[in-house]
Order: structure tokens, then sequence, then C-alpha cells
């Protein structure tokens, strides 16, 4: 059966709520029509009913590690996992994801292409889109280095980029700064010369590929500015002093219009460990900070998408996206902003805009359903009625 409606009290159709009774219909995989009111579906069509709930379009996490188990260190402890055994993980991973209702991820970080290869090899139709950048390029020793994506020199970032593309890239990821979980790394300074930075650009802008940058550093943030990425992943603004976004900073990200991804989002459950509080916070974060940087992006009208980092350890498992979305809101970020940012928004971050992240005819049948409003009650994303992946119910 691939004729399918839902009738809902209400809909987020990617950019604002729609009140009063929404019914979708669904056929081959793609959103058919949307009548607004207590209109009938066709005779024949099988009727889902949810009287309180929300149909919103599949949520988009723009940054997530397929590979990382969310385990204690679990970026450490790939370079030693067979890659048979990585494939069983990227698939829990996207599993975990799906039950939250996230229908596609952006993989920013696998180690040495595994998540590429997997997807090229492995047709899951049930499982989520999988946008992917590969190993990220990073210095010799630099963050993540272990990942398999270190470089020296503009000729070989020039070739780590053309490699990308030739295996299947769908974006490049710079690390451009230091990171909290790679020893002997530097929060506070660049990893790459401006030169450097642009010969990755341009390259890869030649093969058609966006370039998203890992930037904690505050003049990491400002290189990627001068330079002209694409897309900013953190953006903590980190100094010795600690993380804090200046003003001036925000209005020149918004003016640029650079998609910047603030990771936030952690398991309201899960006690993070003492020896990570401490090596945050000998990196200059804090989860104050994090929260006062993203409001600041907020108010200055920067172009943010929702990403949980997802993967990393405990406290960031497979699946947390409704919390970072929790987190936006706390941030003073309206709930709308934030729905936005984890669909329509990070569609098209991700490449995707003209197919994903709404909901019209068309469009993807890709779809969440929770019970009661999100954009009154954010809180709503952590209770999924029904998933919908390419018109199919996954849950």
């Amino acid at each position: 059966m691939t004729k399918r409606a839902i009738r809902v009290a209400r809909m987020f159709d990617g950019e604002r709520l729609v009140d009063g009774g929404v019914l979708v219909l669904l056929d081959g995989g793609r959103i058919v029509d949307v009548q607004r009111g207590r209109a009938e579906a066709p005779e024949g069509w099988p009727v889902r009913e949810e009287p309180n709930g929300t149909v919103l379009p599949g949520l988009v996490d723009a940054h997530v590690h397929l590979c990382a188990d969310a385990g204690p260190d679990a970026l450490g402890r790939l370079a030693e996992r067979p890659e048979t055994d990585l494939d069983a993980v990227v698939e829990a991973s996207l599993r975990a994801h799906l039950a939250a209702g996230v229908t596609t991820v952006r993989d920013l970080g696998d180690r040495r292409g595994a998540v590429l290869r997997w997807r090229a090899r492995e047709v899951r139709d049930g499982l989520p889109t999988v946008v992917a950048s590969g190993a990220p390029v990073t210095t010799v020793g630099g963050h993540c280095w272990s990942m398999g994506g270190e470089v020296s020199g503009v000729d070989a970032i020039r070739e780590a980029v053309r490699l990308k593309a030739a295996a299947g890239a769908d974006l490049v990821k710079v690390m451009a700064s230091g990171g909290v979980f790679t020893p002997g790394t530097d929060t506070t300074r660049p990893q790459f010369t401006d030169q450097e930075l642009t010969a990755a650009l341009t390259r890869a802008h030649d093969l058609g590929l966006p370039v998203t940058v890992h930037a904690h550093a505050l003049n990491a943030v400002e290189q990627a500015l001068r330079v002209g990425v694409d897309g900013i992943e953190h953006c903590t603004c980190v100094t010795a002093a600690g993380a804090h976004v200046p003003d001036e900073v925000a209005d020149r990200l918004a003016a640029s219009g650079v998609a910047v991804c603030a990771t936030l989002g952690t398991d309201p459950a899960v006690v993070t460990p003492p020896e990570v509080v401490a090596m945050a916070a000998r990196a200059g974060l804090s989860a104050a900070a994090l929260r006062d940087g993203a409001a600041t992006l907020h108010r200055a009208g920067v172009r943010l998408v929702a990403g949980s980092d997802a993967g990393l350890g405990p406290a960031k498992p497979h699946g947390i996206l409704p919390e970072t979305l929790v987190e936006y809101v706390a941030c003073g970020i309206p709930a709308t902003a934030a729905l936005a940012a984890a669909t329509s928004v990070g569609a098209e971050v991700c490449g995707l805009g003209r197919r994903k992240g709404r909901v019209r005819p068309g469009f993807e049948a890709d779809l969440l359903v929770v019970d009661g409003d999100p954009a009154s009650d954010i809180s709503a994303l952590r209770r999924p009625l029904a998933v919908y992946r390419a018109g199919n119910p996954v849950r």
C-alpha cells in the first residue's frame, strides 16, 4: 500500500505553524496534497488520525558522527575498529536517529571514508538519508587526526579535497581549530593558514562541493569569514579568556550568510563525567557560554542550522536532536525558528532544499508526527507518535 493519509490538528510546514486541522496525502514516497480543515481523504486511502498531533517535516541533524558509538572516548576508539564493525555502528546510529524523527543526517567526520563506502555499497531505504564529508581535513597531529585526514601544505590540501570528491563526498569538512577531545590541540588558535584554507575552499568549489569548518577559536571564526567558507560548526569564539561571541562578529556572520551549527543538545539523564567537564573547562567552554553564544547568533540574524554532534559520548547519543531544539528555545530562540533550523533551513544547507524539509506537495514524504504543539511547547518533540520515511511508517 503506497497511498496513505494523515489527519492531525496542526502542521509545521517547515516555516510556519498551520492550525485548524490538516490532511496530508502520501503516495509513491511523495506528498501529493496538503489540505486544511476537515477535508476527506479519497476513497480507499487509509487514514491515520492523531487528534492532538502535529505533522512536520522529518528532522535534519546537520552534524553527526555515525561511526562513533556514543560510548566513552567514542572518537578516540575509532582507529582500532574494523570496518565491518563500523558498518554495524553506522546502521545502529541511523536507526536511533530515525526513532527520534530524524530522517536526514549530515555526517561530518568518519574514519577514513567509512560512511561514504557504507553508503555506496548498502541499500537501506528505511534508514535516514545520509549526506557525508568523509574524514575531516586536519593538520598533522591536529584535531581528530586519527580519522585519517591529516595534511600538510597547500598541495596536500588540494589533493585531499580532490580525493574526497572522487570518493563521493557531498561536502568538505575542515578542522580550522583544535578541539576538546584531541589532546595536544588548541581551541584558541587556527590550525591552518589563510592560504591553506583558501586552497581547500577553491578546490572544493571548483569540484562543486561546499566547505564547512570546525571552529572553536575566535580567530579561526574570523579566518573562516575572511576566506568565505560555506559553513561553521560550533562557532564558540574561544580566546584565552573563554568562549564569547562578540556582537560585531555575529553581525558579520549574519551579513555573510554563512550557515552556523551551534551543536547544542545533551541527554539530560546523563551526568557528564568530571574529566570531560574538566577538558571542556580547559578549552574555555562551558554550557552557559555555549547557550549565550547561540542566543547572540540568533539575535544578530545568523543563519542557524540544528546539529547535535551525536555520537561523541554518552551525553551525545544518536537521536538527541530534539534536545538540541529544546536548548535552542531555552536560549531565547523562538520555537518556529528552532524548528525551521531543523527542517527547511537544514535541508537547504545539506543541498536537499528542493525535495526535503517542507510539508509541501511534490516533496519527499519524510514526516514526523508528535503529540502536542511544538510551536508552543518544544518538548513535544520528545513525544513522537509516528515517523514516515519516503512515505512508509517506520514508527
